[in-house]
């Protein structure tokens, strides 16, 4: 996920409490093994220029983001069903995708970087469609609130500004303004600086699942929700 909101990324957090309302979700593609050698390469290079940054693994999913916002929790299974409606029609595991190069949110001093993904009809056309099949379960954006987030005993406060991005992500990254991409961490300026500089070897990649998460700090896809089975002729829903 990004947004210019988290230019103030860790300077602002919010305790969390227990949630019973809203959730904060988002639906993303999980990429194969290709794209998750490259990010986590990318990643342990952060991890070395910047130790205080996160490592991707089971808490920090590498995966593409294609639509998240507040849900009203109550209504999370009939996402579900809905979203899968639309996946069903869908043959995700035979989509080509590309990376094409790095960039990264200013946070003052640090950034988050990521890789990113050439946009395709095919992912504008998911994301509009996901979109119009969930509207009715999405909760208002600015009704979210830190105890709509996965919290971890390592991470356990969501920064105010990444609550404000994934209010607005419906409104600042959909359509024309849909920037696919897979997050790789936080490291220095100067480091991601040097590292957008240097030639990126694209490379293409495909979709091996597709889950809903909720939410962590910094955007990341902290804790999976629901999967779906995903296979050529089409894609079947399991719980």
């Amino acid at each position: 996920m990004s947004d210019n909101k988290l230019a103030t990324l860790g300077n602002d957090t919010t305790s969390t409490a227990p949630q019973h309302t809203i959730t904060a979700v988002d639906i993303v593609l999980e990429p194969d093994t290709t794209m998750i050698q490259h990010a986590q390469a990318a990643n342990a290079g952060l991890l070395k220029n910047f130790p205080k940054g996160y490592a991707l693994g089971n808490e920090h999913a590498p995966h593409v983001s294609v639509m998240g916002g507040y849900v009203y929790t109550a209504s999370l299974d009939k996402l579900f069903t809905a979203a899968g409606k639309v996946l069903a029609s869908e043959k995700v595991t035979s989509w080509k995708l590309k990376a094409f190069k790095y960039y990264y949110i200013p946070l003052k001093e640090i950034g988050l970087g990521g890789i990113v993904v050439e946009p395709t009809a095919d992912l504008i056309r998911l994301q509009k469609e996901l979109m119009d099949a969930t509207a009715p379960f999405m909760a208002p954006a600015g009704s979210g609130t830190a105890a709509a987030f996965a919290t971890t005993p390592d991470d356990p406060e969501i920064n105010q500004p990444t609550i404000d991005a994934v209010a607005t992500y419906l409104s600042g990254h959909t359509g024309e303004h849909y920037s696919p991409h897979v997050t790789i961490g936080v490291g220095t300026v100067k480091y991601l600086d040097a590292l957008l500089a240097a030639p990126f070897p694209s490379f293409t990649f495909s979709v091996v699942g597709v889950s809903a998460y909720q939410f962590g700090n910094f955007g990341t896809a902290a804790k999976r929700l629901h999967s779906f089975k995903l296979s050529l002729p089409g894609i079947s829903q399991v719980a």
